[in-house]
């Protein structure tokens, strides 16, 4: 046994890896070679989460002073859902994710032999994860998308309640995904903050007693280059309905184009942002 200067026991990451797939620290690095390894397992199953979502997206780069390339933001992490679903998901769980976007959140749950149930708003979106979820999973076992206004749908009388709510909201309007008029990603903050915010509770009503709540979020810039405060906006929002802040993890992302735009973004000092938020809610 190796032992520190101290006389304690040394616990290799290797050992935490072979328990949780990742070492349960309060930093996730997308960038180390396990987690790159685990990536790219993923997707060479044919994952092409970016397929559908990426059909109408209007950029808000020119606008924005100050806007940030968020890098992945579009193509959800299929080695985060598996970390995620591990470590706040029972085996077998079911997984509602009321801002589904593409396919990987879903097909890597069933794949797992959880349950998934995923809303959103764009056809063509849902479309294309169903065809992805046929290339991929056998037919009897294949994640459940619907499309339509979570806030509408998550009022029906569903029938179930759900292990865990997991999802990655649109960060404000840092992205607009159409204009349709139920998608407030394409809405003036105060009105997304109120329509998000009825999102959440609902979906966290239909979330089990004891059962976890995650989001992965990331700050936004207003047009004057300053944040808005959406991180703490969706903590907030969390607690209004009941639930408990648990956790709160910093998902490192690969550092890309950052090097090109720190010069360009540091004329304003503007820190290059190379994180994301994970937050985890816990109801009592």
């Amino acid at each position: 046994m190796e032992v520190d200067l101290f006389g304690n026991e040394i616990v290799k990451d290797e050992l935490l890896r072979d328990k949780f797939i990742e070492p349960p620290f309060s930093v996730l690095d997308t960038k180390s070679g396990n987690w790159q390894k685990r990536k790219r397992l993923w997707r060479s199953k044919g994952l092409k989460s970016e397929i559908g979502r990426d059909v109408k997206v209007f950029s808000m780069q020119g606008r924005i002073k100050g806007f940030e390339t968020l890098g992945d933001t579009s193509i959800f992490d299929p080695a985060l859902c598996e970390v995620l679903y591990h470590w706040f998901c029972p085996e077998g769980g079911t997984i509602l994710d009321p801002f589904a976007g593409g396919s990987v959140r879903g097909i890597v749950a069933n794949y797992l032999g959880y349950k998934y149930t995923g809303i959103d708003i764009r056809q063509e979106q849902i479309d294309s994860n169903r065809e992805q979820a046929l290339d991929i999973l056998p037919i009897e076992n294949q994640p459940q998308w619907y499309v339509g206004d979570s806030n509408v749908l998550l009022d029906g009388n569903w029938q179930t309640k759900f292990d865990f709510v997991f999802s990655c909201p649109p960060y404000a309007d840092l992205e607009v995904y159409s204009d349709l008029e139920g998608d407030i990603s394409n809405k003036p903050y105060k009105k997304f903050l109120e329509l998000y915010e009825s999102i959440i509770e609902k979906s966290c009503k239909l979330l089990k007693s004891g059962g976890y709540a995650c989001f992965v979020v990331g700050e936004v810039r207003d047009k004057n280059g300053y944040y808005i405060g959406f991180v703490p906006d969706t903590i907030k929002a969390f607690e209004k309905c009941g639930m408990k802040f648990y956790n709160e993890a910093i998902l490192l992302n690969a550092i890309a184009s950052a090097s090109i735009r720190a010069n360009g973004n540091m004329k304003s000092q503007k820190l290059v942002k190379v994180h994301q938020n994970v937050l985890v809610f816990k109801k009592p």
